[in-house]
């Protein structure tokens, strides 16, 4: 049919069931938006900030598992994006983002509101496109949720000039998506899957090694078969946290930096890594030379750049994880768990010799106390986002975790103000869940203009504020690696949190007992509206164990043990 291009978008996030985009309109994008406010296949919600408007389709993809796609103009429009591009990047998040351009005539003149967007786009997207003629749009927004959802996902940039989007020209979605270099490799060697089960066999002391390409692959039940099976000891990583459940009798905790003592001591002792959907980023291997040394390594993910690229893998499997341990499911019969006791109870004693805990305050609040609180309250009702910090760190480490998608939180890039929208896409994605945002005085405030959007589209975020008057992780390293200068991160002059929740249309709590935490989270839950608690913590607790940047996993800083009185 003969339709234009602003039309044609419509059209095709239509044809890809599409049911809710993100956005922000502006000049060069407003051909586009009057088509939207002419439909009603899909609902759109207006963020405050746009890069605000791709963490919430961040968080929507995270928490749905389908592509997200947020919608922005050219300029600042664009540049403001690229945030949430990079944040999506880094953590394999699958996007479609679509940006209006300025006409084609102005490219280049230094118009107004213009940009390199692909240009700047092009570091921080797995592909992006100019779109020139309106006649190859529908081919090109096909291919780009494609790329976004296929092989490693990530984010997609379609930039589309205005008056490409006014041009008059023929939509086909019907042709199949056709790219001569890129067709993602699914389905695992057989024959190194036979390998790598064999070698599982015969080794003393395995270690599943799990990683958020289990969750993008929805291989999440599989691999807890596969545990289950074998019994073999596993860790996940930050990102990978649900892939088991909390209470998992073979679940050891999480790894890396902010890991356990037992998972990286697992890991140091360990004499085969089995890596499932993990690309052995630095916060989990630390001092590379001394990760693991003293085992074989079995590989298993969907990105073949990926494999030895940091680590040599002596079993590399290029495959999507969930057809790969299927595969390795129909071997399992040739593994003895029994081989493994020794083992488990070697980590057993790890964990009892330094827990996960933290020494509890009955005249204060800690802040791990409150994510275990929550998690005591609302456990698998909730799903979890977090901001970037030292609350981000507890959430992970203490959040008792029971499904795939219940935790979103900005991994790779670390970006603060990540959690507010995220949630607020998480909501929209799971609208039969209570959406919680862990987040600090600090992150809070960097997209805080979100109450809005939140009181707007009634989505009932509870942002649990952990309030120490810090930047907190920053103040964490600099007491432990600068001698306690602590340079710009004293956040002692706050806005009162309750007074803006309030003032957007939202409702505010100040918090300073257990008691009013309690009655403060029941309150907000029954309510249903977009929430700040604002909880003021201990102001210098320390997120333990940590792994010093560059050290070795098994030289780790630890919790002081309390003196026995």
């Amino acid at each position: 049919m003969q339709i234009s291009g602003a039309q044609m978008v419509i059209e095709a996030l239509i044809a890809e069931g599409v049911d809710t985009v993100f956005g922000y309109p502006g000049g060069a994008i407003m051909n586009v938006y009057d088509e939207i406010y002419k439909q009603t296949d899909f609902h759109h919600i207006l963020t405050r900030h746009e890069q605000a408007a791709v963490h919430a389709a961040e968080g929507y993809a995270k928490a749905s598992g389908k592509v997200g796609v947020a919608m922005i103009t050219s300029g600042p429009g664009f540049t403001n994006a690229v945030t949430g591009l990079a944040d999506a990047y880094m953590d394999s998040i699958p996007l479609v983002v679509i940006s209006g351009q300025v006409p084609m005539s102005l490219i280049g003149t230094d118009a107004f509101q213009e940009i390199d967007a692909v240009g700047i786009s092009r570091s921080c997207t797995k592909h992006n496109y100019l779109v020139t003629d309106a006649s190859d749009l529908a081919r090109v927004l096909k291919e780009a949720f494609y790329i976004a959802a296929s092989g490693r996902p990530g984010p997609v940039h379609v930039d589309i000039p205005k008056d490409v989007t006014a041009q008059i020209a023929t939509f086909d979605y019907s042709k199949p998506v056709e790219l001569e270099t890129y067709k993602p490799h699914t389905k695992g060697n057989p024959r190194q899957v036979k390998k790598a089960m064999e070698a599982i066999a015969k080794a003393k002391r395995p270690l599943f090694y799990l990683g958020g390409g289990i969750i993008n692959s929805n291989a999440s039940y599989e691999v807890r078969e596969l545990v289950a099976k074998t019994q073999i000891p596993a860790v996940e990583t930050f990102m990978a946290r649900g892939v088991l459940s909390y209470d998992d009798p073979h679940l050891i905790s999480m790894l890396g930096m902010h890991g356990s003592y037992a998972a990286n001591m697992a890991m140091s002792e360990t004499d085969l890594v089995i890596a499932l959907g993990a690309r052995f980023d630095d916060r989990v291997t630390g001092k590379l030379s001394e990760f693991a040394k003293n085992a074989g390594v079995i590989h298993v993910d969907i990105d073949p750049a990926s494999i030895s690229k940091l680590v040599n893998a002596d079993f590399p499997i290029v495959g999507d994880v969930r057809s790969v341990v299927k595969d390795m499911l129909a071997h399992v019969g040739n593994i003895n768990p029994s081989r493994y006791e020794t083992w488990r109870e070697t980590i057993a004693n790890f964990d009892e010799l330094h827990p996960l805990t933290f020494h509890e305050d009955t005249d204060r609040i800690k802040p791990q106390w409150v994510v275990k609180r929550v998690g005591e309250l609302l456990g698998d009702d909730a799903n979890i986002t977090t901001d970037v910090g030292q609350h981000q760190m507890w959430a992970a480490q203490f959040y008792p975790f029971t499904r795939p998608r219940q935790w979103t939180s900005s991994g790779g890039l670390g970006t603060m103000g990540f959690g507010f929208p995220a949630a607020m896409g998480v909501k929209s994605a799971t609208p039969d869940k209570i959406s919680i945002n862990f987040t600090g005085d600090g992150s809070i405030l960097m997209n805080c203009q979100e109450l809005m959007t939140a009181v707007e589209k009634k989505l009932p975020v509870i942002n649990i504020i952990l309030n120490n008057n810090y930047l907190g992780m920053v103040r964490q390293w600099q007491t432990l690696f600068y001698d306690k200068r602590h340079s710009e991160t004293d956040l002692s002059v706050q806005p009162d949190f309750v007074k803006l929740a309030e003032a957007f249309g939202g409702i505010g709590y100040r918090v300073t007992t257990k008691e009013e935490f309690d009655a403060a989270l029941k309150d907000a839950v029954e309510k249903n509206i977009v929430a700040f608690i604002d909880v003021v913590v201990e102001r210098l607790e320390n997120v333990m164990p940590m792994v010093p940047s560059g050290g070795s996993l098994f030289n780790m800083m630890l919790l002081e043990k309390k003196e026995k009185k």
